[in-house]
């Protein structure tokens, strides 16, 4: 984990974003003829080498089950797993390691809780709120919770800048609201949403608040308890670590109070036909063989993350090309941004856009063959496609590794893809 090391000397040093790309092995190489310029970084994130090393010793040198063999290879396994919840629970600032349920990631995270909480709580008759903006997974998970215990699900409008209506929402709370689903920052909009005001107005009615990190755990991240969020979910894929991780954050009183969401080994105390008794927190929820292979490159990952997002001349870097794209891309005639922030300081570096008279799927392919890669389509939010009555959209979303010279190159080759395709 050689850039890890690296990282931890580096106190009072800069992160010159040349050293940041050399820890990323995939950004060097090309595509079609093209040097590779990575703008999907919404969609996964590229993995860092420490991350790969990581990932690589484990099935190396500790290829073995979790919690339940004596033998050294279990050992250490269990180790580098448990020491890795320890890590999160520091990163999210949580009151107890309990508190960290390890899934394979944020849509794993938002269906145990939806579940559980429904179970637990929900009765005919109670409501749930979710916001407009959100991805399928914060909409679809409480859908079926809904119809399953009989409640009603409502949303909060955005309006046509991409902010949430929050003027509106003490008004939509009422003593059967029990919980409201919100994204941190919408992997559309790219708008930091006012989490701690919604937690404040949600808990002064009862209504307990589960937030969506997909996005806000990479640009930023979280404080748990000084938000007062009842559940937070992120995905490891996108903050640098390896795929098939995720994190449920739930407040302990919540977790214990919960019904499980799978059975299975582990997930016990006793097991018997007249009934089973549950294991306590975390391995309650935690049923079966877990990814002890990809858990542990969370820790690499996200030390990484809070290198970058604290590092004075990472962060200037990412708000020049916040600025640089938001002109470029909000001042054009031909081109509709979706998400314009008040001020930039609310503004992480994603940008959706439609293009007039070119076809976002179009714009994807010929990007493609110039060497840039970009979402395209519906971002999995489809109620907010409707909301802003178009079909899709292009997406441009930026790293710390990404440099202006490549946001340079791609409104260039924007423009000429456009041109391409009225022609």
């Amino acid at each position: 984990m050689k850039d890890l090391l690296n990282l931890r000397f580096r106190t009072n040093q800069v992160m010159k974003v040349e050293e940041i790309r050399q820890m990323f092995p995939a950004l060097s190489q090309e595509v079609y003829g093209k040097k590779l310029v990575y703008f999907d970084n919404a969609a996964t994130s590229q993995r860092l080498s420490s991350v790969i090393e990581c990932q690589k010793d484990c099935a190396l040198g500790a290829n073995a089950n979790i919690h339940r063999a004596v033998h050294k290879l279990a050992v250490e396994a269990t180790k580098a797993y448990e020491d890795t919840r320890d890590a999160v629970k520091s990163f999210l600032n949580a009151g107890s390691r309990d508190e960290i349920i390890f899934t394979s990631g944020t849509t794993h995270s938002i269906n145990l809780a939806a579940s559980c909480f429904g179970n637990g709580f929900i009765n005919p008759g109670d409501e749930v709120i979710v916001s407009e903006s959100e991805h399928h997974s914060n909409i679809v998970p409480w859908q079926l919770m809904c119809n399953r215990r009989g409640a009603t699900l409502r949303v909060l409008p955005v309006d046509n800048d991409g902010h949430l209506m929050v003027d509106i929402l003490e008004g939509m709370l009422s003593e059967r609201t029990k919980i409201l689903a919100v994204t941190q920052i919408s992997n559309v909009l790219g708008i930091r949403n006012p989490i701690e005001r919604i937690v404040s107005i949600c808990h002064s009615k009862g209504c307990k608040v589960l937030v969506d990190g997909a996005q806000g755990a990479v640009h930023g991240g979280i404080d748990v308890q000084e938000t007062g969020c009842d559940f937070y979910a992120f995905s490891g894929h996108k903050v640098y670590a390896a795929t098939g991780v995720g994190v449920l954050y739930g407040k302990k009183e919540l977790l214990e109070a919960m019904p499980p969401y799978m059975g299975g080994g582990e997930m016990i105390d006793h097991v018997r036909f007249s009934g089973t008794t549950y294991a306590p927190l975390p391995e309650k929820f935690e049923a079966g063989t877990q990814n002890f292979l990809s858990v542990p490159t969370l820790r690499p990952a996200l030390e990484f993350a809070q290198e970058v997002n604290k590092d004075a001349e990472v962060q200037a870097r990412q708000k020049e090309i916040i600025d640089y794209l938001l002109d470029k891309l909000g001042n054009s005639p031909e081109i509709r941004l979706f998400g314009v922030p008040r001020g930039t300081e609310e503004k992480i570096p994603l940008f959706s856009f439609c293009v007039e008279g070119a076809h976002h799927e179009d714009l994807a392919l010929i990007l493609d063959k110039m060497g840039i890669a970009l979402r395209s389509g519906q971002m999995c939010a489809e109620p907010l496609m409707d909301r802003y009555g178009v079909t899709g959209m292009l997406r441009a979303s930026i790293a710390p590794y990404n440099t202006m010279e490549e946001a340079e190159y791609f409104v260039k080759c924007l423009d000429k893809a456009a041109k391409m395709l009225r022609a």
